[in-house]
């Protein structure tokens, strides 16, 4: 299956910034549209920010002017970087396709403290 791998997470103060970078293998066409999702505790994985290929992305409002997704299709990475970070931005972030196609990879912890 495919692999995804995210690094970049760890611990920020509130108004601190962190960039997530995932890196995708097998992914064999650039077209496919690439997402950021985050999970917190005790609630479901939402999808925050996605990217097509050509490089049109959407957010969701909770993230929107903060965070901008990104990606490489040479290198099959996709980036988030995630400004003026708030606590409620505390979760476990994962990449997959906007349509969560892939196998899950492990995710990446980011808190933001008060």
């Amino acid at each position: 299956q495919v692999q995804l791998v995210e690094s970049g997470g760890g611990l920020v103060q509130a108004g601190g910034s962190l960039r997530l970078s995932c890196q995708a293998s097998r992914i064999i066409f650039r077209i496919i549209a690439m997402g950021w999702y985050r999970q917190a505790p005790g609630k479901q994985r939402e999808l925050i920010a996605a990217i097509t290929g050509g490089g049109i992305t959407n957010y969701t409002d909770s993230v929107k002017g903060r965070f901008t997704i990104s990606r490489d299709n040479a290198k099959n990475t996709v980036d988030l970087q995630m400004n003026s970070l708030k606590p409620e931005d505390t979760a476990v972030y994962y990449c997959n396709t906007r349509s969560g196609a892939y196998r899950w990879g492990q995710g990446i912890q980011v808190t933001v403290s008060s």
